[in-house]
């Protein structure tokens, strides 16, 4: 599996001769460029997991790409002119199993409606198995290689990112969803995802790195 980190929430997940898009969202610069991909996830509404305005660009550019999506996101995708899949069950694109984990985005706070957030686990025979949880902390996706792992959220407190690894306890950790971070508070979080986090995980920091080789554990 190859992964590339554009930025935030929105990773390029290269396995098993497929190309998928996860959560393509407005703090992301530059998705709309890519070509040749085979499918689009979309964990939830939410703008900087999916950006209304760029995303039918990107899907006017990859005709052939299956564009999955949670059921909240589903309505509003259909607002956009947007033909999406409800991805509240197991799928495959190619190879690849896709497979949904959660129902419901974490809480920011009592006031504010809880929507929709479907996270996804990618697998693949021969390859490593990634989970990106979308915007929630409680799902479950059983044994996988890679994790990606929120680093910072208005509804989420760095004991909350460490207690998420110590129980997933992933052999590699992979932090998105920084863009509220300056450089500074991002190499905090991440010094404490490091010391804090799953006591077999390795925190691997993907950003502006380009695409990565992981391998199974």
């Amino acid at each position: 599996m190859r992964l590339t980190h554009l930025g935030h929430a929105c990773l390029l997940v290269e396995i098993a001769g497929e190309r998928i898009l996860i959560d393509p969202g407005g703090w992301t610069p530059g998705f709309e460029g890519l070509r040749d991909l085979s499918a689009v996830v979309v964990t939830h509404q939410h703008a900087d997991h999916l950006d209304q305005r760029r995303l039918p660009i990107l899907m006017t550019h990859n005709p052939r790409a299956r564009l999955l999506a949670d059921p909240g996101s589903v309505e509003v995708l259909s607002g956009l002119g947007l033909d999406a899949e409800v991805r509240t069950e197991p799928t495959k694109v190619g190879s690849v199993s896709v497979l949904p984990v959660g129902e419901t985005h974490a809480l920011i706070h009592d006031d504010i409606p809880r929507i929709p957030n479907v996270g996804v686990v990618l697998r693949a025979l021969g390859e490593a198995s990634l989970y990106h949880p979308g915007d929630s902390l409680d799902g479950d996706p059983g044994e996988v290689d890679v994790v990606a792992f929120p680093l910072n959220a208005p509804w989420q407190a760095s004991r909350d990112m460490a207690g998420f690894l110590r129980r997933l306890n992933p052999p590699v950790a992979v932090p998105i969803h920084d863009a509220l971070l300056s450089g500074e508070g991002r190499e905090l979080y991440l010094k404490q995802a490091d010391s804090l986090g799953g006591t077999d995980t390795e925190v691997r920091d993907l950003a502006a790195r380009g695409a990565v080789e992981l391998s199974p554990a």
